[in-house]
C-alpha cells in the first residue's frame, strides 16, 4: 500500500477517530439515569431517600388477596399469578426511584451508559449478580430475557422488543441494545424489564408454563412453600446477593411473606378484624373512618396509617367498550356519563370524601388545564382538529349532577343526547330506528362490594331512560378471560398513572393493539390523535414540551368520554398491626408495591 494511498485517506480516518472519541466522551457510564437532566442521587448514594439503611430484618406477615391464582409465572399471557410475584421475586438490570419522577439506579447493573441522543443503552452486570439458586446472571440471560419476554411473554413486555434493532454484547458483563427508532424513554424501560434464568427453560415451553414450574428469580424472595388458588408463601432468601447495594439497603426487610385468597373483600376484611391478616389497604374513604373502630384498633393492636402522595389521579371508573354499538357513538357514551349520578353515589359510598377523578392525570401538572387549549398544547391538537371530538380543544367538564337521589336535570339532558343518537322511548323501552332495545350488561369482578353499589345505583336511573341493566358477576378467572376476549359492554376499570408518562401509554390506549386478545386498551381506543400525541410525548427533548404534549393527550382521553369516572385515591390508607414501622420520609409516589412492603419493617 502506498504512502500516497494512506494520505488521501488521512482526514477521514481523523475524522472518524474524532467521531468515536467525542461518542465515548459523551456516553460516559454513569450509576443512574434520569428521563429528563441528572438524576438526584450522587453515585455514592448510601440508600433510597425513603428507605431506612439500618432497618431490621426479621418478623412473618400476611397479606390477603381475593379470589385466587392458578399460575406462579408472572411473566405470561396464560392463567393468573398472584399480582405480587414480580415486584418480589425478581430484579430488572435497573431500579426505580419512587421520589423522582422517573429515574433509575443500578440494580443488576452497575452501570449505564447511553448514546447522546440515546439511540443506544449499555449496561454493565454486577460482578456478583447472583440468581436465588446462586448461578451467576450473565449477558447470556439478560440477552434470552428481552428475547423471550418480547416474543413469549406477557403483553406488557412485548411493545419493547419490536423496537430493538440490535442486542449484542460487548464485553464479559456487558451487554448494549441499540434501537430502530427515535424514542428517548426505550433506553429506560429497556433497564427495567425482568431477568430469567435462560438455563431453567431449555427444553420447556416457557409461554404455557405449568403452576409447579416458577421462573428463578434474582430477587430477595422466593417461593417457599403453595397450595394452588389457596395461598403463597415467600421467605427472604438469607444468600441473596444484592443485600448491602445502595439500592437495595434497607429494603425488603421480612423474613417471610405469606398471601392467603378469600372469596372476596367482605371475608377479607373479616379475617383482618380477626387478626388473621397483618396489614390491609383501604381505598374507601367513608369505610375507613366508619368501621375501623373494631377492638384491635381500639387496643392500639392495629394502626390507622394514612401515606399521601404527588402522582396523578390515573383513571378509575366504569369503562364502555366502542368496539361494540352503541359504545362507538360518542353521544350516548356522553348521555350515559350524564346519566350516571356521581354525587349521590359518592356520598353513598364513600360518604362523599372522596373527590372524583376530572381527567386522566388531574392532581398533577401533567393534567389538562381547565377552559379551551392554548399555547403549544393547542398547536398539538389542531393537527389533529378532523378527529376530534367536540370539547377537545373548547374544553371539557365532565356532567355535574345535583346531589338529589332523582337527579333529573341531568336526566332530561342524557334523554335528549339519546334522542340526537337516533334513539327514543318507544312502549316504555329505549329502542333505535331499527327497533333494536337499548340493553347493556355490566360486567363485574366477585367481591367488589363498592361497584356492585355503584351500579345498583346507576341502573337506577338508566331504567328511568328506557334502558335495560343487567349485571353479571364472576370470579377472577372467568373474569380474566372475559376481559382479554373484550367479551363486555361496561366494567369497572383502573389505570395508575405515573409522574413521567411513556411508552405504557401505547399499551393502554394505543390503536395498534386495541383489538388484540389481552390488550390493556380496554376501552378500544383507536385515534390518530390518541397515537400522536404519544408520540410527540414521548419524542419531547424538554420537560416543557413533555408537558404540554401529556396535557393534549389528557385533553383527548377526557373529551372521548371512555369512561365514566369516580372517586380519586387522593391518599393511600393503611390499616397494620402494630409492630410494622415505615421511614419518616415518605416518597412523592406514596404508597404502592414498591413501598408497602418494600420499605417497612417488623418490630416486635
Amino acid at each position: 500500500m502506498s504512502p500516497d494511498f494512506l494520505c488521501r485517506f488521512r482526514p477521514a480516518i481523523a475524522g472518524i477517530a474524532v467521531f468515536f472519541s467525542a461518542g465515548l466522551a459523551l456516553a460516559e457510564s454513569s450509576h443512574g439515569i434520569a428521563m429528563y437532566g441528572d438524576p438526584a442521587l450522587p453515585p455514592d448514594f448510601v440508600s433510597l431517600p425513603y428507605a431506612n439503611a439500618e432497618a431490621p430484618k426479621g418478623g412473618k406477615v400476611v397479606f390477603g388477596n381475593t379470589g385466587g391464582y392458578d399460575s406462579l409465572n408472572p411473566f405470561v399471557q396464560k392463567g393468573t399469578a398472584p399480582w405480587q410475584l414480580r415486584f418480589w421475586t425478581h430484579e430488572s438490570l435497573m431500579g426505580r426511584s419512587w421520589d423522582e419522577p422517573f429515574t433509575l439506579y443500578g440494580l443488576l447493573a452497575e452501570s449505564v451508559e447511553t448514546a447522546p441522543d440515546r439511540s443506544w443503552v449499555a449496561f454493565t452486570l454486577r460482578e456478583n449478580a447472583r440468581f436465588s439458586d446462586g448461578s451467576p446472571v450473565t449477558v447470556e440471560d439478560v440477552i434470552w430475557s428481552y428475547q423471550t419476554l418480547g416474543t413469549e411473554g406477557h403483553l406488557r413486555y412485548r411493545g419493547l422488543w419490536g423496537k430493538i434493532d440490535t442486542i449484542e454484547q460487548t464485553g464479559p458483563r456487558t451487554v448494549r441494545i441499540s434501537f430502530n427508532e427515535a424514542d428517548r424513554e426505550l433506553a429506560l424501560i429497556a433497564g427495567m424489564r425482568p431477568i430469567l434464568q435462560k438455563a431453567q427453560w431449555d427444553g420447556k415451553d416457557f409461554a404455557n408454563a405449568q403452576l409447579h414450574d416458577i421462573p428463578v428469580g434474582s430477587g430477595p424472595y422466593v417461593v417457599d412453600d403453595y397450595e394452588g388458588g389457596r395461598y403463597v408463601t415467600l421467605r427472604r432468601n438469607p444468600d441473596y446477593w444484592g443485600a448491602d447495594i445502595p439500592f437495595r439497603r434497607g429494603t425488603h426487610n421480612l423474613d417471610e411473606m405469606r398471601i392467603e385468597f378469600y372469596g372476596d373483600q367482605t371475608v377479607l376484611f373479616e379475617a383482618f378484624k380477626a387478626g388473621e391478616l397483618s396489614a390491609m389497604r383501604e381505598f374507601n374513604a367513608d369505610k375507613w373512618d366508619t368501621q375501623y373502630g373494631f377492638p384491635a384498633v381500639q387496643r392500639g393492636d392495629v394502626i390507622k396509617t394514612e401515606i399521601p402522595h404527588g402522582k396523578p389521579s390515573g383513571m378509575t371508573g366504569f369503562v364502555m367498550n366502542t368496539r361494540k354499538a352503541p359504545f362507538d357513538d360518542w353521544r350516548v357514551r356522553e348521555a350515559l356519563l350524564t346519566a350516571f349520578n356521581f354525587e349521590f353515589i359518592n356520598d353513598t359510598i364513600t360518604g362523599g370524601a372522596q373527590p372524583r377523578i376530572t381527567s386522566y392525570f388531574s392532581g398533577s401538572d401533567l393534567a389538562m388545564q381547565p377552559g379551551p387549549a392554548t399555547g403549544r398544547v393547542r398547536d398539538l391538537l389542531e393537527q389533529y382538529s378532523q378527529d376530534l371530538l367536540p370539547g377537545t380543544l373548547e374544553g371539557y367538564v365532565l356532567p355535574q349532577g345535583d346531589g338529589s337521589a332523582r337527579n333529573r336535570a341531568n336526566i332530561r339532558k342524557a334523554s335528549k343526547l339519546l334522542a340526537e343518537a337516533g334513539w327514543t322511548i318507544q312502549d316504555g323501552v329505549l329502542r333505535n330506528p331499527e327497533g333494536q332495545a337499548f340493553s347493556l350488561t355490566v360486567l363485574l369482578q366477585q367481591g367488589d362490594s363498592d361497584m356492585q353499589t355503584a351500579v345498583e345505583i346507576y341502573a337506577r336511573a338508566l331504567e328511568r331512560l328506557g334502558i335495560q341493566v343487567m349485571t353479571e358477576t364472576v370470579d377472577n378467572a372467568q373474569y380474566t378471560g372475559r376481559i382479554s376476549e373484550q367479551d363486555f359492554d361496561v366494567t369497572p376499570f383502573r389505570r395508575a398513572l405515573s409522574l413521567s408518562p411513556g411508552n405504557e401509554q401505547r399499551l393502554y390506549w394505543g390503536s395498534e393493539g386495541a383489538d388484540t386478545p389481552g390488550t390493556r386498551n380496554l376501552m378500544g381506543v383507536a385515534s390518530p390523535a390518541v397515537d400522536g400525541l404519544i408520540d410527540a410525548m414521548l419524542a419531547s427533548e424538554s420537560r416543557e414540551d413533555f408537558i404540554a404534549a401529556t396535557r393534549a393527550l389528557d385533553r383527548v382521553l377526557t373529551a372521548g368520554r371512555y369512561v365514566i369516572p369516580i372517586w380519586s385515591f387522593d391518599v393511600g390508607r393503611i390499616a397494620h398491626a402494630k409492630e410494622l414501622k415505615y421511614p419518616d420520609t415518605l416518597p412523592i409516589y406514596g404508597d404502592g408495591p414498591q413501598y408497602m412492603p418494600e420499605v417497612w419493617w417488623y418490630d416486635g
